[in-house]
């Protein structure tokens, strides 16, 4: 296959995955972090979306066929798991418990696996992708270059990522809460419509 599909390709993911608009999400999940945190937590966060996603493109149809999931429903459980992390950046619930603890939080509270690997980085988007985009070519060459596009989106992500510290500094305080509620909601509406089009997928919406 030429270049340009693959260009194609990275364009996709670079849509799908969006990690543009991933960042300012990541400041509002990160609140009271230093640097060397939340460098750590997006570095954790990037490389399980980039296994996910390496699995889904390898064998994740197989998967989901073999256990008798279907992509529709796997949209609609990201869609949900991703509306309760909505309704905790839109009420505060992260940053009061951080406020509340003089210690460090514990591993339960790292966003870096849940839902920043997943499914925000590796939605049921991205990981439907990575399934078509491979199927679409043969030889272990295809699936190589698929895979450098995807782990490229990623590390655009990543430079985003590092950026966190430096933007939520000068928002400050006020502004990384005013921030952390409008991006609760647009996550609440993503999280909808993840849902939306895993019923449109199941044929039980039109």
């Amino acid at each position: 296959m030429d270049m340009a599909t693959y260009i194609t390709a990275f364009v996709t993911l670079f849509v799908v995955i969006d990690p543009v608009g991933l960042a300012p999400i990541f400041i509002a999940m990160t609140p009271n972090m230093s640097a060397a945190e939340r460098h750590r937590i997006g570095l954790r966060a990037v490389v399980v979306a980039a296994v996910l996603l390496m699995l889904f493109g390898l064998v994740g149809e197989a998967i989901l066929t073999g256990i008798g999931i279907s992509l529709p429903a796997f949209r609609i459980a990201g869609g949900l798991l991703l509306f309760l992390t909505a309704l905790d950046m839109l009420f505060e619930r992260r940053t009061e418990r951080r406020e509340g603890q003089a210690e460090a939080d514990p591993p339960g509270h790292d966003p870096s696996v849940f839902p920043l690997a997943m499914p925000l980085l590796a939605g049921p988007g991205a990981l439907a992708t990575m399934i078509l985009l491979v199927g679409e070519g043969r030889g272990i060459g295809h699936v190589v270059m698929i895979n450098l596009m995807m782990l490229t989106v990623l590390g655009i992500a990543l430079l985003l990522f590092a950026l966190a510290t430096p933007l939520a500094r000068a928002l400050g305080r006020t502004g990384t809460m005013v921030v952390t509620r409008l991006l609760g909601m647009l996550l609440a509406a993503l999280s909808v419509q993840f849902v939306i089009d895993g019923l449109i997928g199941t044929g039980l919406v039109g």
